[in-house]
């Protein structure tokens, strides 16, 4: 009998669990704190949920336009314009249901077979898979711990008549750094030379704490016709499940971004894209979100450092990292995140898993604060007394 797997897609049958559905259910098996998956236990803004429910009582149910609600393309156009100083319509928008849905579209849209694509690691584990199903090749260029610095030459030197794009995080996840304002004008002017399109993850741009306002890739002289800008509600209110995000990219491009979204989800739930236009708007509630993941960083990584751990700088995104070498704990990251969720009651992802290649840093776990202060407290104890044992 012909195994079931066998008549699947090779590049499917033989992928593992992603490292975040493995790690969150070892948590739930072992009943232990999850700092490992990146979402928020608080609710989203209660002025967000009654949008949805008012939306949900007093507006259409039926599909929505494919491209995304009218109102909250120009809302996401007009955020922009305030926030980040773009030029933007809502034609540049288009609306998907997840930022991981746009990855995809904006993938599938522009990578043909035999393309090769800048990958920087870490990086979300979904880049690679994506890249390889359009027919493409990821090729990896490695960041340094603990600064993460972007390594200009390396991605100059991986560049070949066959790289067509750039995957560019900011702020990267999972190291929590951003990128400079000097590294990104020379990433634009690498771009500009070597003609690559920039597929620019920027789904925690608002969650920014040590750091100066976001500036897109987008805004770099030369890089607005040839950038694929990636959001994420979900990223912005603390509402994962919600699966709302969307591309903004010149709108020929956008254009042809939207016919890959069309085949793959086709649309987004309409009372969310009315709440989301609502909320697009709210300056004082992203703010106020941002100032209460600040607190709750704070929280975990001052608990960790009084625990003994050397935790990791980050400016940004709802993760901390710890390197486990310099904190005196002789375990590589997987054993440590394994033990840690069995023995101290606590997950967490370990970066290698985030990794493609031998040179991948083994000795670096990430931890989501984005959690509430008496769970964040009871994970460092827990951590605290495994790290003596």
């Amino acid at each position: 009998m012909i195994d079931p797997a066998a008549r699947c897609h090779p590049l499917y049958a033989a992928m593992p669990t992603t490292v975040f559905e493995h790690m969150s259910g070892l948590a739930r098996e072992a009943g232990a704190i999850n700092l490992g998956q990146g979402f928020p236990d608080d609710p989203p803004p209660a002025a967000l949920a009654e949008a949805a429910a008012r939306a949900l009582r007093e507006r259409s149910q039926q599909y929505p336009p494919m491209a995304g609600l009218p109102e909250l393309r120009d809302a996401i156009a007009a955020f922009y314009r305030r926030r980040q100083g773009l030029d933007l319509t809502r034609e540049h928008v288009i609306v998907t249901s997840g930022a991981t849905e746009a990855v995809a579209a904006a993938i599938l849209a522009t990578i043909q077979p035999g393309d090769e694509v800048l990958v920087l690691a870490p990086a979300y584990d979904a880049y690679a898979p994506l890249v390889r199903r359009a027919g493409g090749v990821p090729v990896f260029v490695p960041l340094a711990p603990p600064a993460w610095a972007l390594p200009l030459a390396a991605l100059r030197a991986a560049i070949t008549p066959r790289t067509r794009a750039l995957i560019f995080n900011d702020p990267l996840n999972p190291t929590g750094t951003v990128a400079s304002p000097a590294e990104c004008a020379a990433l634009a002017n690498l771009c500009v030379e070597a003609d690559l399109l920039a597929i620019c993850d920027e789904v925690w741009e608002m969650v920014r704490f040590d750091a100066p306002a976001h500036r897109s890739l987008m805004a770099e002289p030369g890089m607005a016709d040839r950038t694929i800008k990636i959001g994420s509600a979900g990223k912005i209110f603390g509402a994962t499940g919600w699966k709302v995000g969307w591309i903004v990219a010149d709108p020929a491009l956008a254009t042809v971004v939207g016919r890959a979204h069309q085949f793959l989800t086709f649309t987004t739930p309409p009372m969310l894209q009315w709440a989301l236009a609502e909320g697009l708007a709210d300056d004082a509630m992203m703010d106020r979100q941002v100032r209460a993941w600040a607190a709750s960083r704070a929280v975990l990584n001052e608990g960790l450092a009084q625990a003994g751990f050397a935790v990791l700088p980050n400016v940004a995104t709802w993760f901390s990292c710890v390197d486990l070498a310099r904190s005196g704990i002789e375990l590589d990251d997987m054993t440590f995140a394994e033990r840690a969720v069995r023995e101290a009651g606590v997950a967490t992802i370990p970066l290698s898993a985030l990794w493609e290649g031998p040179d991948a840093p083994r000795q670096i776990v990430r931890l989501c604060h984005c959690k509430p202060a008496a769970m964040l407290e009871e994970a460092v104890r827990r951590l605290a007394d495994f790290h003596q044992a």
